[in-house]
């Protein structure tokens, strides 16, 4: 029989789950040290290490300084999550997208906002409000800041045919960011743009990204009631 060939970290990494799925590797159990698996797969420690890394990462492989590696006694299952287009998502669903700017203005943000971003509490920021529809429905209503510091090329942009989050997406590059999903009842300017009665229960999505130590944008998505989430695990 031919050795399977282990010449990247991904084989190394489809091995060990391979044997942690056919439970040859049990939850709490102390699997082989880097050294050992390098020398059983004929590879590399560092492509072991790399392997492993990612595995702990997702929650798979417990790993502890001097404890060595362990299988995970409680895997944790993860969520993943992407930045949508908000057109993608509508089209996906079979629906007719359609668009509406509402505001485009430069102004001092709430102290809210300029502190979440870390930007001057007096620094004028790029203020974005639209309507997402979908079947010439209200879908999403997005109220955006964005850093100009960060994005200069979106004080020039007009953000009345192509949104700030398609936009901003193709144009802006980010490292990491933050999300926070909750329910909030619709004041009534939100309640007259999403079509809904006041006070309705809204589905809000508050988003945060940063490229390095600035921020480049912070925007609130609100969706009407009934609106659901759909991810994978």
């Amino acid at each position: 029989m031919n050795r399977p060939s282990f010449r990247n970290w991904q084989s190394v990494q489809e091995e060990v789950r391979r044997r942690i799925h056919a439970r040859e590797w049990k939850p709490g159990d102390l699997i082989p040290n880097e050294s050992e698996l390098a020398q059983e797969f004929g590879c590399a420690r560092t492509t072991v290490n790399r392997a492993l890394r990612s595995l702990a990462e997702s929650g798979v492989l417990d790993r502890r300084r001097k404890a060595g590696t362990r299988v995970a006694a409680q895997p944790v299952a993860k969520a993943t999550l992407d930045i949508s287009v908000i057109r993608i998502e509508v089209e996906e669903r079979g629906q007719k997208y359609g668009y509406q700017r509402i505001e485009r203005d430069a102004a001092v943000p709430p102290l809210a906002i300029s502190g979440a971003m870390k930007t001057s509490a007096q620094r004028p920021l790029l203020h974005i409000r639209a309507l997402h529809l979908a079947d010439d429905a209200p879908y999403a209503f997005e109220d955006r800041w964005i850093n100009p510091d960060v994005v200069p090329d979106a004080m020039q942009e007009p953000f009345d045919s192509v949104s700030a989050n398609e936009w901003l997406l193709r144009h802006a590059p980010y490292t990491h960011g933050e999300i926070a999903f909750s329910a909030t009842s619709a004041t009534p300017d939100e309640a007259a743009i999403l079509g809904c009665p006041a006070s309705s229960a809204l589905f809000a999505i508050d988003r945060l990204t940063w490229d390095g130590a600035a921020s480049v944008t912070k925007v609130r998505l609100l969706f009407g009631p009934g609106h659901q989430l759909r991810t994978v695990l």
